[in-house]
């Protein structure tokens, strides 16, 4: 008996058509399972082959309607846009959960850049104000990019998009390529990032994440109602920025867990007893979020995600017959 597996390069999924409001549709569905304890996902395991480089393993079952399951092999490097390579790159596969079966394996980077995006809508969703027009965005790569995408959806009075990249040419091709797909709003480019991020309703940063942060964005930059959330775990985001606000992590364990680890999260950054609420807890209905005052939160992207948008993603293409299946 052969076993066939559906094979989806970046490009097929690209022409596949899928909306960032499909995504959080479906990352949001993925945070309240686990909430309810309908999941098993161990924190994210990884190795460091270089400095500031890492590959991470991310494996998720999730049960109830959605049975599902996968495991995504991802790894980051930020030294590779200079050598003209990209920075997250990987492989995801879906399992058959009654089985284990291969069913898919496709180009991990679009899922990541995506579902990544997709978690901050979520989180605005719920913590957002919806009279939100301002946002900055610090490091204008890709995850600067869906994360704006998913900002647009959650905010449609967004008209103001600010940016802020160690390279200006990245901030020109990111106000070049996104200023299209918000015309209503105005895109300034900023060198000093301060500047950037004075006043703003929303900041997110998207920058690489390194061992050693300088944490550049400071607490006394940002208006009192700003909402923060922070892509790239503390590689951006002072400790003091988060002191006293409403804190909140997409997973408490996987965050306690890379806490332990004593590299991430160290000198100030918030501990488990600072964190209010998680968004597993928030989106099965066990918390109650709050759209005043100081919000943040660390979203460090976990592996329901990258589940549920496997799924999403191998369940349109199967329909549309995209892909190429291959015999094990």
């Amino acid at each position: 008996m052969s076993t066939e597996v559906r094979w989806i390069s970046a490009r097929e999924i690209d022409s596949l058509g899928i909306t960032m409001t499909e995504v959080m549709d479906a990352v949001e569905t993925g945070f309240a399972a686990l909430g309810r304890g309908e999941g098993e996902m161990p924190a994210k395991i990884g190795i460091h082959p270089r400095e500031d480089c890492f590959i991470h393993a991310m494996p998720c079952c999730l049960g109830g309607d959605i049975d599902r399951a996968g495991v995504k092999c991802v790894s980051g490097y930020p030294p590779n846009p200079a050598r003209g390579l990209p920075y997250i790159s990987g492989i995801m596969l879906l399992n058959d959960p009654e089985t284990g079966l291969p069913q898919a394996v496709m180009d991990a980077a679009w899922i990541t850049a995506w579902r990544t995006g997709a978690a901050s809508g979520v989180y605005a969703r719920r913590f957002g104000n919806p009279e939100t027009t301002s946002v900055t965005i610090v490091g204008t790569g890709v995850q600067g990019r869906v994360n704006l995408l998913a900002m647009k959806e959650v905010f449609p009075k967004l008209k103001d998009v600010r940016c802020h990249d160690i390279f200006e040419a990245a901030t020109q091709r990111f106000i070049d390529d996104m200023g299209p797909k918000l015309p209503d709003a105005v895109f300034s480019a900023h060198t000093d990032l301060e500047t950037a991020v004075r006043d703003t309703d929303v900041l997110i940063t998207c920058t690489p994440i390194v061992e050693s942060p300088e944490r550049a964005v400071r607490w006394k930059w940002l208006k009192d109602d700003c909402m923060v959330i922070a892509v790239d775990y503390d590689a951006c985001v002072d400790e003091k920025v988060f002191r006293g606000a409403h804190f909140t992590c997409d997973n408490r364990n996987q965050y306690v867990w890379t806490q332990k680890q004593g590299i991430y999260f160290q000198n100030g950054y918030p501990g488990p007893e600072e964190i209010d609420a998680d968004m597993c807890e928030l989106c099965a209905g066990q918390r109650e979020a709050v759209r005043e005052g100081r919000r943040g939160a660390v979203l460090m992207g976990i592996a329901t995600h990258d589940v549920m948008t496997a799924a999403l993603v191998y369940e349109r293409a199967a329909e549309a017959g995209i892909g190429i299946l291959v015999e094990l």
